[in-house]
């Protein structure tokens, strides 16, 4: 049944993406926010599949930031990636340049003001993201950054990168942490989406001022406990 109804989602979204890709092309010439208010219409969109068709869904906990902070979220599927751009609104999302070379969607992705790096090019990049995320911050659009780099299974250990505590410093802003447990119903390069309701958790900021060792252990404690008790959370109430 779970294949069946994500096989189902796949042939949707896949329709719904291109259809509203091929409408959106003259917003490729349409300024950001436009930009923005489009996508995040595509996003409900999906969403709406991914609920009729999977039985999936997703809520927030906590106190979302209003206006510029750092935000360092767990990383564990795609759907938290759609979901902050509703969440957040305008978020500056730190990402890999790859992304931008798909059709369609890296060409809106890049209309949306996010801060693309070679991932390749060591420090430069990593300067580059600071600069952006700096700039990001003086516009009043808060920052987000996955400091695991990539989407990581459940269980996984955690690899946080320091990249995250030289925006910290940067910026001189607090950083909200972000425990999820979406790993459990979309995981990492799982075709299969299981019923449920994913929870993404925005726990207590991090005020400015840590030391870089020290904020990295504190950032790394929060998400890593916060996650673990979403996913037993999780597994204890999912019938059977």
């Amino acid at each position: 049944m779970t294949a069946a109804r994500s096989a189902l989602f796949f042939v949707l979204f896949q329709t719904w993406t291109l259809i509203i890709g091929i409408l959106y092309l003259p917003l490729l010439l349409a300024p950001p926010p436009v930009v923005g208010a489009a996508a995040a219409f595509w996003l409900r969109g999906t969403f709406l599949l991914l609920r009729l068709t999977c039985g999936l869904s997703w809520e927030v906990r906590g106190t979302v930031p209003d206006g510029p902070a750092l935000i360092a979220s767990k990383h564990q599927s795609t759907l938290e990636t759609f979901a902050f751009r509703l969440i957040l609104g305008n978020p500056a999302v730190i990402l890999k340049r790859e992304l931008l070379r798909i059709p369609f969607f890296g060409w809106y992705l890049a209309k949306t003001g996010v801060i693309a790096i070679d991932r390749s090019a060591g420090t430069r990049a990593l300067k580059e993201m600071v600069k952006g995320a700096e700039t990001a911050a003086a516009a009043g659009r808060p920052v987000l950054i996955f400091p695991e780099g990539h989407r990581m299974e459940i269980g996984a250990a955690p690899d946080y990168h320091t990249g995250v505590a030289m925006l910290y410093g940067a910026l001189g802003q607090p950083c909200v942490p972000v425990a999820l447990n979406t790993g459990l119903f979309w995981g990492r390069g799982s075709f299969g989406k299981r019923s449920g309701r994913a929870v993404i958790a925005f726990l207590d900021p991090i005020a400015p001022g840590m030391d870089r060792r020290a904020f990295m252990a504190e950032l790394q404690a929060r998400i890593e406990t916060g996650t673990a008790r979403l996913v037993a959370e999780a597994a204890y109430t999912k019938p059977g």
